[in-house]
């Protein structure tokens, strides 16, 4: 199969929705990539960093210091997707890991 690992979870909701920040950080990239689409990436510091793809757009831009809570994009159905959604991915030293133990 020519399928690749899928790095993450992804969490069906409605174009528009609002995605917030789900710790302290700072806005390391806003970009878009073909197969993400527009994405935002955030360093948590201590070798943490998520990602946010198939964004409408973006709320934040690179460099920001981010809160919890605070709003970093919209949902959409940017990149290589086929429908709305939010893609969530967590990594630890640059390596992709369950975001699933990290929601709440």
């Amino acid at each position: 199969s020519n399928r690749e690992f899928h790095k993450g979870i992804d969490i069906a909701c409605r174009s528009g929705n609002i995605v917030r920040a789900p710790a302290d950080g700072i806005v390391s990239e806003v970009a878009n990539r073909h197969d993400l689409g527009n994405y935002v990436m955030i360093d948590h510091f201590k070798g943490m960093q998520t990602v946010y793809a198939h964004l409408l757009r973006a709320a934040v831009i690179e460099g920001k210091r981010i809160k919890r809570g605070d709003i970093i994009g919209y949902v959409g159905n940017s990149g290589r997707s086929t429908g709305s959604h939010l893609h969530y991915s967590v990594y630890l030293n640059g390596i992709a890991v369950n975001p699933r133990k990290y929601l709440n």
